[in-house]
């Protein structure tokens, strides 16, 4: 059974960088896209990063997160910098079977999700 765990979140001041961390075991981790997603209170589920073949962005998020995929360690990165009052949220890491991938901005395009990291940014 796929788990995906994430680590990382942490309150920071706005214009510090982060980077939160998503490991997946319980399957060949490089069978898998991988994605990030974040919620905020009483907001729906909202789209971060997503890594299949290729790597997309959020338009909130584009030119300060990256994501990082590392099939060595069977772990996905996601590197924020530049952290501004908008950012904080749950953030959540997903996985999906690359065969059965859909949308990459779509929530239920994934299969399996993790139980989030709390982001928070003073200003």
């Amino acid at each position: 059974q796929v788990r995906l765990v994430e680590s990382g979140g942490d309150m920071v001041q706005a214009g510090d960088s982060l980077t939160l961390s998503c490991a997946l075991s319980g399957d060949i981790f490089t069978g898998y896209a991988m994605g990030w997603f974040r919620q905020k209170p009483g907001k729906e589920r909202e789209f971060v990063a997503a890594n299949n073949w290729l790597t997309r962005y959020g338009n909130p998020v584009e030119g300060r997160f990256t994501l990082i995929r590392d099939n060595t360690k069977n772990i996905v990165l996601l590197q924020m910098n530049n952290l501004v009052p908008e950012d904080p949220a749950r953030y959540y890491c997903a996985a999906t079977p690359r065969s059965h991938y859909g949308l990459e901005n779509h929530p239920p395009s994934y299969t399996n999700w993790g139980r989030g990291t709390q982001v928070d940014v003073s200003s």
